[in-house]
């Protein structure tokens, strides 16, 4: 079903119609929705409409783990703020994103983690400890559908093929729903449509190119799909409406690859970072990719934050900094 919505009023306008068209509004739950004021039919809020804010959470410093929570603004180019923690120092984590909060799952703290994290986009207070993934593991890729938040592959004792979810209207553990193709996938990256999450890059046990997908609508293994134009570890991964995209990787790679969400094709490559690595945290707001800190090819830890366009195929500029130099974190958006 296609309709025209009227976005021209701000939520809780005195003046936005009543009758006809299309209103945002929020659930009880939290969840963000475009209502049609006369049939009560509802089109769901999705992350690609980020509009605020990029985080950056947790990561590998020069000495030790961080639990910083770190954001900076999608509407101006700037460096990033410390706003809170999540609840323990962790590396290789991976991020997910609801309409209201962000989270954080797994990592390594010295040991692997099973933790999921969840923070407010809003308040600027700590994270609190939600529930467990079925595995402690690091290095696996984070992809978020409008309901639930997955984590995908990474490492424990072996590497992971488990796919797991968890939901975002009420805190829990994770269940597992389905496993990766050729069982492995350490150092992933992951990208969202509306309907599918995405799963690319990364060790199958070795460098990878295979881009795999699964479903939202049920719980099913993941298919290969697509490749990448090269064979990566450690990308970040960033999702526009439309597509999604791989940046950098191990060894200081500077690629940014795009793959289309409305057929099962090939990735191309589309432009360059501005310093090229890995170990980056992918971000999206509706308009750009972003790519937070990481790792450069004499393995130096960055804090360069750049962005690319999602409107033309061109290379990414430096537009601000992290806190703290700092590699392996989390990404989020809202």
């Amino acid at each position: 079903m296609t309709r025209k919505i009227n976005n021209s009023y701000e939520l809780g306008q005195s003046n936005a119609p009543d009758t006809g068209g299309d209103m945002l509004k929020t659930r009880a739950d939290g969840t963000l929705v475009w209502e049609g004021v006369a049939d009560t039919t509802f089109v769901p809020f999705h992350f690609h409409n980020a509009t605020n804010y990029g985080f950056s959470s947790g990561g590998h410093l020069d000495s030790g783990y961080s639990d910083v929570i770190q954001k900076f603004s999608f509407t101006s180019d700037g460096d990033a703020t410390d706003i809170a923690n999540v609840t323990v120092a962790r590396r290789m984590p991976t991020g997910q994103s609801s309409s209201t909060y962000g989270y954080t799952s797994g990592g390594y703290t010295g040991a692997r983690s099973n933790v999921i994290d969840k923070f407010s986009f809003t308040s600027g207070s700590d994270a609190t400890d939600v529930g467990n993934l079925i595995q402690a593991r690091h290095n696996p890729a984070g992809v978020s559908s409008s309901d639930n938040g997955y984590t995908a592959g990474g490492e424990t004792s072996v590497v992971s093929n488990v796919i797991d979810k968890f939901s975002f209207s009420s805190d829990g553990n994770a269940t597992d729903i389905g496993n990766l193709v050729n069982g492995t996938a350490d150092s992933p990256a992951g990208a969202s449509s509306s309907t599918y999450g995405y799963v690319f890059g990364g060790a199958a046990p070795s460098a990878t190119d295979m881009i795999s997908k699964f479903t939202f609508a049920s719980d099913a293994d993941a298919t290969d799909v697509a490749n990448l134009t090269q064979l990566k570890t450690f990308v970040s991964g960033h999702s526009s409406s439309d597509y999604g995209y791989r940046s950098g990787g191990s060894s200081g790679e500077t690629t940014i690859d795009k793959f289309t969400f409305a057929s099962d094709s090939d990735a191309t490559a589309v432009g360059s970072l501005f310093l090229g690595r890995g170990r980056g945290a992918g971000t999206a707001s509706s308009t750009y990719g972003y790519t937070a800190g990481g790792q450069d090819s004499g393995a130096t830890r960055v804090n360069v934050i750049d962005k690319f366009s999602f409107a033309s195929d061109s290379d990414a500029t430096d537009v601000g900094n992290l806190l703290t130099i700092v590699a392996s974190t989390a990404g989020t958006q809202y």
